[in-house]
């Protein structure tokens, strides 16, 4: 007689088939390596009927070996659907029964979500019944079946044959390494999907204001006074509350489906590339992910994105000027924490952060932090500061190597549009920079009816900072435990510089960048269009890659294309006119236009360095070019984060190819010259004017140095003289935009000559030799006779 179970399961199953809806399935069907020839049995994690009964709809559908089926395996039969056995289990099992019958087979590990994928419906209820990391009892269970039905993710393991498996051991045995190894393929996955255990705050609180080195930096300061020592203990509790996040499951939902809405009204698409390799690593790596910091918007974006993908969002080091009312709150639950601007002269608040820092890592919670300390005004990627990869580096020490993997996460973010541009111009121009509040949030909203274009999420090469260790120092290994041993320094430095290549690395091009780079190295700000098309399409043909290279993502559309999409954001004008229609941007666009070709200028570094090259001088051998570009090339490889490369001539050889099948260049067996063509040479002009302003700036920064004796100049004065001096010759030759004359831009080529060895620091001065005389002599053969003397003009009249 049939059990009643029995007798509804098919009226259950269909049931559930009508409500549940499936919003991501990994991997793919079609992708999942099944041996078709053996019985193919699935496990979970738990013996959930709405688990089981949804399991056998989606076999069915997909076509896959049928989760409903019994398979013969020895001389007994067995169901297709298997819950992972309890580790206090005595008796025997159906596992174990598969493993004595000697027959082999195919386990699939499967992980059921409810209510963790994102969704449009989002209230009380639908919060509470999502998933977390304790497993829920039957009520919640039907409650979550009931409100999160449209809201599932289900992750397919690889398959584990049991054949595999078998060494000689007896079935009792063998059945404890399956369900081990089955048990911690489920805890990755559900690392991955939901992150850590959130719970216990006021736990983990207690844990960093009670742990020996926040103990001991009370003890610094209070020394033997027992009064003083409770004092501090209270504001240590206080700046840990003040620093820790309260992430919440609820409240992740929630935010998923508001700002689901928010990016669905302000952009046209968010495309997201290389993701594959963060779902590789979660789940058994620690996770840090470090992305280029454009807007305000780009930690959302990215644990959205994270979220929409299956993956936890990370916990994310936010600016104590956020921790404002009503919003502040909302970002400290879905993972925020929050950190003072500077730590210096606060030893006590320093070693609290530190300590939290370290207790979210060793808990194997993703981070996220910005690694160039605030929002790039200028559009181009800033120089890595050295707090937060200090910190992360000691916890890793700290723990030891044979901790968990930690892996840092680059990431590449790419806007056609960003809500900041009036407010990055005005900063650049000298302006006060405006406070963040909430009515500044409400003023941000008012934008959402404007175009804002697409945005590109890209991920680039994750780095493991166990095998940076390896290859930067060798022997960390022994100084594991230690304190800030003396290679730190130098290491968090080489970290940073690494990082920063690897986000550049992952940049793709936009239509609007593409216009920005057109536009902004014609003269006058207006190009006819026909000539801004090929020129177009010039660039996007240099950043196709070579046979064999990885592949790079190109803009949709034509040219034409591309410079509608500017039009329609604003960014652009377009003037028709009977001899040739033009395209044209005033100063405000000009301006804001800076911006986004920065993002992506170093993806043209050295083939603009080329066609610099041949503007006065119309012909080169390789060899002479090689020794006119290789003094200036490793200042322009440290200023936009380039990838060093281990032979510059070769690189050279692939750009001249370059050129000239592009019709830009003729070899005829003697080198290299121009072409004769009106319109390709004008083109070589347009590609060499992409690199005149890093070698200006460059050209009034060595001038300046070399113009005094060694020892005259600071770090400070020399990259100030400097600034002004370029801001100068902004003014006098008309390009006010107020990127080419950032300080920081100034500062970081005072550090390029440093780490390049051109200059030595004494005393706290710059010091220099005929090296770098000889050097900026040869660079100087670059800019021909006009330009040369305009800069030395202006260099003349520079302030005392």
């Amino acid at each position: 007689m049939a059990s009643p179970l029995g007798t509804w399961r098919a009226p259950l199953r269909r049931l559930l088939a009508a409500w549940v809806r499936v919003r991501r399935i990994e991997p793919p069907p079609a992708s999942r390596p099944l041996a078709r020839d053996l019985p193919t049995l699935y496990v979970l994690p738990r013996a959930a009927l709405s688990d089981r009964l949804l399991l056998e709809h989606l076999t069915g559908r997909d076509g896959l070996p049928s989760a409903a089926a019994r398979h013969r395996l020895g001389d007994r039969e067995v169901d297709a659907l298997l819950a992972l056995p309890s580790p206090r289990r005595r008796r025997r099992t159906p596992l174990r029964g598969l493993l004595e019958a000697g027959d082999d087979a195919q386990l699939i590990p499967v992980s059921v979500f409810w209510g963790r994928a994102p969704g449009k419906r989002f209230g009380l209820w639908h919060l509470l019944a999502a998933d977390g990391w304790r497993f829920t009892g039957r009520l919640r269970r039907a409650l979550a079946v009931l409100l999160n039905g449209r809201d599932l993710e289900v992750h397919f393991g690889a398959p584990l044959r049991l054949s595999e498996l078998a060494d000689g051991r007896e079935a009792a045995l063998l059945e404890r390494k399956a369900a081990r190894l089955l048990r911690v393929h489920f805890r990755r996955v559900r690392g991955r999907v939901l992150g850590p255990d959130l719970s216990h705050r006021r736990t983990l609180i207690d844990g960093v204001v009670a742990s020996p080195e926040v103990e001991r930096a009370i003890g610094e300061l209070a020394g033997d006074d027992a009064r003083a020592r409770a004092r501090l203990r209270r504001r240590a509790h206080r700046q840990a509350r003040e620093i820790a996040a309260s992430m919440s499951y609820p409240v992740l939902r929630f935010l998923d489906g508001l700002l689901g809405r928010v990016w669905h009204r302000l952009y046209d698409g968010i495309e997201v590339r290389g993701l594959a390799r963060v779902k590789a690593l979660a789940g058994h790596h620690t996770l840090v992910y470090v992305p280029c910091h454009r807007s305000h918007i780009d930690y959302l974006l990215l644990s959205h994105v994270l979220y929409a993908e299956g993956l936890m969002p990370p916990h994310i080091a936010a600016g104590r000027n956020l921790d404002m009312p009503l919003v502040g709150p909302l970002l400290r639950r879905g993972g925020a924490f929050f950190m003072r601007r500077s730590f210096r002269g606060q030893p006590l608040y320093a070693r609290v952060f530190e300590e939290y820092l370290h207790r979210l890592l060793s808990r194997g919670h993703s981070l996220e932090y910005f690694i160039e300390g605030g929002r790039s005004r200028s559009g181009r990627l800033l120089p890595a500061r050295p707090g937060m990869l200090a910190m992360t580096l000691d916890s890793f020490l700290r723990r030891g190597p044979g901790g968990r993997p930690l892996s840092f996460v680059p990431v590449y973010l790419g806007y056609e549009r960003i809500l900041e541009e009036a407010s990055y111009q005005q900063e650049l121009a000298g302006g006060a920079k405006r406070r963040e509040s909430p009515l500044a949030l409400l003023r941000a909203l008012g934008r959402l009816r404007q175009p804002q274009g697409r945005v590109a999420v890209n991920v680039g090469e994750p780095l493991s900072l166990e095998a940076f260790l390896d290859r930067e120092h060798p022997g960390w290994r022994a100084d594991a435990g230690r304190a800030r041993p003396a290679w730190r320094r130098a290491a968090v430095t080489r970290l940073g510089e690494t990082l920063c290549r690897r986000i550049n690395a992952a940049a793709t091009l936009n239509p609007v960048n593409l216009v920005a780079l057109g536009m902004l190295a014609t003269p006058h700000g207006a190009i006819e269009a026909a000539l801004l098309e090929r020129q177009l399409a010039l660039l996007a043909d240099l950043h196709r890659p070579a046979p064999g290279a990885p592949q790079q993502d190109l803009p949709a559309g034509t040219p034409r294309d591309w410079i509608d999409r500017a039009r329609a954001l604003g960014l652009v004008d377009y003037r028709p006119h009977p001899l040739g229609d033009l395209v044209g941007v005033d100063a405000d666009q000009a301006a804001r236009l800076a911006w986004y070709r920065n993002n992506v200028l170093h993806l043209y570094a050295l083939a603009g360095l080329v066609a610099f090259a041949f503007r006065h001088q119309p012909r080169h051998d390789r060899g002479s070019l090689e020794r006119l570009l290789a003094p200036g090339w490793p200042l322009l490889v440290r200023e936009l984060a380039l990838p060093p490369m281990p032979d510059l001539g070769e690189a050279l050889d692939g750009v001249l190819a370059r050129l000239a099948g592009a019709g830009l260049l003729v070899g005829d067996g003697r080198g290299w010259r121009r072409t004769d063509a009106l319109v390709e040479e004008e083109q070589l002009r347009m590609l060499g004017r992409l690199m005149q302003p890093p070698l200006e700036r460059a050209y009034l920064l060595l001038a300046t140095l070399l113009g005094e004796a060694p020892g005259h100049f600071d770090r400070a004065a020399l990259a100030d003289h400097a600034r002004q001096l370029a801001e100068r010759l902004a003014r006098l030759t008309g390009r006010e935009t107020p990127e080419f004359f950032d300080a920081r831009l100034f500062d970081g080529l005072v550090e390029s000559l440093r780490a390049e060895g051109w200059v030595t620091i004494r005393e706290e001065r710059l010091h220099y030799g005929p090296a770098l005389r000889e050097a900026a002599l040869r660079g100087q053969a670059l800019f021909d006779p006009a330009l040369r003397h305009r800069l030395e003009r202006v260099i003349a009249r520079r302030p005392a």
